[in-house]
């Protein structure tokens, strides 16, 4: 068989190649369910003729939203897209007014969601959504209609209606209308094709760690209506790859639990990861401490392909075996091939760490405009993997950076456009580039972000500052775990910071100060002076009008729940001004006097 040419290709495609005993699987009660190849194909078939026997017909909009990935919203994907409807995955985090607006906007006329909450939260919401008429529930909810439903109804349906509807989807037909949360404004609803999809699943096949196929294991944790992780869904069934889906709060168990040889990751997530490892390597005493601390310092001077030399690949041996092997064990990473790392700028303190660690980190770039893989760097060749950059760019796909340093890209998964803004559309698409937004340079093939093109600021001097590059480096300091960089209309650039608390507490322990509330500990001088240090030292790589002439420690993250970031863990930069707007006005004041 041909490559797959529309998403629901997909599974009969491994059904030809590779057919699974076990092709996607989750838990239900505690206890993992799953689909075979072929037994998810018929359930699939199933889904769609009782979606059919429920009145949906192509071009009819469907949502999915799932607290958790489960293998139940993989099949009705598949079964909305084979019927030639469109579904239209949406995040849990979402406020109610965010439904409200995208099932209106959209013309959304069923939903699935996949428990209690979100079938209280989306019922909130149907008397000011007309067009909604059907809500089913994964998961069994009292006075909820069970998505079982769908698959009785379709017992009694017409297979040949099914079939019938599939050969009239074409590659280049509306799939999907994703809503991005945004980092302001409303959300905008990008439609991509089976073509713009399927292409960047089997263009980035080559970017994948060896994997066997039809003997290889995925953790799919990410939101699977993220188009990063649903996007690779796609891709595990090409390559045979079986696909073990959780929620973000099982991710230890249900990783101990696979030994996933791939996975995908969010720096916030690896932070944490790399945060965890740190704790539990701190509470040790004695040689055990002081090994592990050298360990440690060791990975963060990690670079591809050996280019520390001998003597550095030597000792990272040691640190490996004595260290890091007890780390992935207890991670249940003692197989891992590679894990990819989108959305967001990856800290090259944590790339460092993990692949020193022998945890291999890949970091991609891409948006849902881009269905979303543009670039990402692998281990599958010398001279393909570079800290700091994205990655090389992926075939069929072309970039080339425009005057003002903008990244445009070029290719069949850049996406069909803005549901039903034109305007927006033409002014993001142009003669077939898409303009992403972002700022980046492009060196010996590698793509590097440097930052966003909307989120560059003028001093009041009128110099022009690009806060992300800045943030980046300033994240290389293991005391910082988040920070954005402020100063629109100011005289000086300044910085809101969260620290990295265990790091920091650790080395409170270390400098006699002592147990505290980590509000009380960001307020003692001495770690006052510690980040002074800090980001004097990373000032000196930029000029004088870019450089952090002050800030002020935060005693928590960034958060979605107070709209600090988005769900794919972006920094809000209005809300984060509006919350700690007294804090901003404190840093200037005090210049201005």
């Amino acid at each position: 068989m041909d490559s797959p040419k529309r998403l629901f290709d997909f599974p009969y495609y491994q059904l030809r190649n590779f057919p699974l005993d076990v092709m996607v699987t989750s838990r239900q009660d505690g206890h993992w369910k799953s689909y075979s190849t072929s037994s998810f194909i018929e359930w699939m078939n199933l889904a769609s003729a009782g979606l059919i026997e429920l009145g949906i017909r192509p071009g009819d909009r469907v949502a999915l939203i799932t607290d958790g990935n489960r293998s139940e919203w993989n099949i009705l994907d598949h079964a909305i897209l084979q019927i030639g409807a469109i579904d239209v995955p949406v995040y849990p985090t979402m406020t109610e007014q965010d439904y409200e607006y995208i099932f209106n906007h959209a013309g959304v006329r069923m939903c699935f969601v996949s428990n209690q909450d979100l079938w209280h939260k989306v019922n909130h919401v149907l008397p000011s959504t007309p067009d909604l008429r059907d809500v089913f529930t994964f998961e069994q909810v009292a006075g909820a209609r069970h998505w079982t439903e769908v698959i009785e109804r379709g017992r009694s349906g017409n297979p040949k209606e099914v079939q019938k509807l599939a050969e009239r989807v074409g590659e280049d037909d509306l799939a999907t209308i994703i809503y991005t949360s945004g980092t302001t404004g409303l959300p905008k609803g990008v439609m991509l094709s089976h073509r713009n999809i399927a292409s960047n699943a089997i263009d980035s096949a080559d970017r994948l760690p060896e994997v066997k196929e039809g003997n290889s294991r995925s953790l799919s944790f990410l939101p699977c209506c993220h188009i990063f992780e649903r996007m690779l869904h796609y891709l595990y069934m090409y390559k045979g790859v079986t696909i073990y889906l959780t929620g973000m709060d099982q991710i230890k168990d249900d990783m101990i639990h696979t030994r996933p040889h791939i996975f995908t990751a969010v720096p916030r997530l690896l932070e944490k990861f790399y945060d965890g490892i740190l704790a539990k390597g701190m509470a040790n005493t004695g040689i055990k401490k002081v090994l592990f601390r050298w360990a440690v310092d060791l990975a963060l001077r990690w670079e591809p392909d050996g280019s520390n030399g001998a003597w550095y690949e030597f000792q990272l041996g040691i640190a490996r075996k004595l260290v890091f092997s007890k780390v992935k064990a207890a991670l249940g990473l003692t197989e891992l091939g590679g894990a990819a790392s989108g959305s967001a700028a990856l800290q090259p303190r944590l790339a460092r760490f993990f692949n020193g660690a022998g945890i291999p980190v890949l970091e991609g770039y891409g948006l849902t405009e881009t269905s979303p893989v543009i670039s990402v760097n692998t281990f599958r060749q010398p001279g393909m993997c570079r800290i700091g950059a994205v990655g090389k760019i992926i075939r069929n796909v072309e970039v080339r950076i425009a005057q003002d340093g903008e990244i445009l890209c070029k290719g069949p998964n850049v996406m069909m456009g803005y549901y039903k803004a034109p305007d927006l559309t033409a002014e993001v698409l142009r003669d077939g580039w898409f303009h992403t937004g972002d700022i980046g340079e492009i060196r010996d093939g590698f793509l590097a972000i440097t930052d966003r093109k909307k989120e560059m600021f003028k001093t009041s001097g009128g110099k022009y500052v690009a806060p992300q590059v800045i943030e980046n480096v300033l994240k290389e300091s293991s005391f910082i775990e988040q920070c954005m960089v402020i100063g629109d209309g100011q005289a000086f650039p300044s910085a809101l910071i969260v620290p990295e608390f265990i790091g920091l507490r650790d080395w409170s322990m270390r400098h006699g100060l002592g147990e505290m509330p980590d509000h009380e500990l960001i307020a003692q001088p001495a770690v006052r002076k510690l980040f002074e240090e800090e980001i004097e030292r990373r000032n000196s790589r930029f000029g004088k009008w870019e450089q952090v002439k002050d800030f002020r420690l935060l005693p928590k993250a960034f958060t979605i729940e107070a709209g600090e970031i988005t769900p794919t863990l972006k920094l809000k930069r209005k809300q984060i001004m509006t919350n700690y707007q007294k804090m901003v006005d404190d840093i200037y004041s005090q210049s201005a006097s």
